[in-house]
């Protein structure tokens, strides 16, 4: 059985804010969806990132060390840029523990995303 990635789902409380997050801060291009439960799909390369919105999320990092946590990686060109960007935005980052170049950060809901140079 050969799996192809289609998509990742994550949960929000405020869509606003983590649509600001993901395609304001991040840039990521939202897409046209058919769902009728409140939700904003974008599209990275061949794969997608959904947002539902629930009405709670528990997603407090249990390990200091965020990449030891649940999280969606992305590659970026310019890691550094991308690590000002979120800075200037005001959202935590947190060097990878590995020593490769890597970032972590949290949406607006305490997901973590990990940013890698590509």
């Amino acid at each position: 059985m050969q799996l192809t990635p289609l998509h990742t789902a994550i949960l929000v409380t405020d869509l606003e804010k983590a649509e600001h997050f993901y395609g304001e801060v991040l840039g990521i291009s939202k897409i046209d969806r058919v769902m009728k439960f409140p939700g904003t799909w974008y599209q990275v390369g061949d794969y997608q990132l959904h947002l539902i919105v629930a009405p709670e999320v528990v997603n407090k990092p249990k390990h200091e060390k965020w990449g030891r946590n649940p999280h969606i990686a992305f590659s970026v060109s310019d890691l550094d840029a991308a690590k000002q960007r979120l800075l200037n935005y005001n959202f935590p980052i947190q060097p990878s523990a590995s020593g490769r170049p890597a970032i972590f950060t949290q949406d607006p809901d305490g997901n973590v995303i990990e940013l890698g140079q590509a």
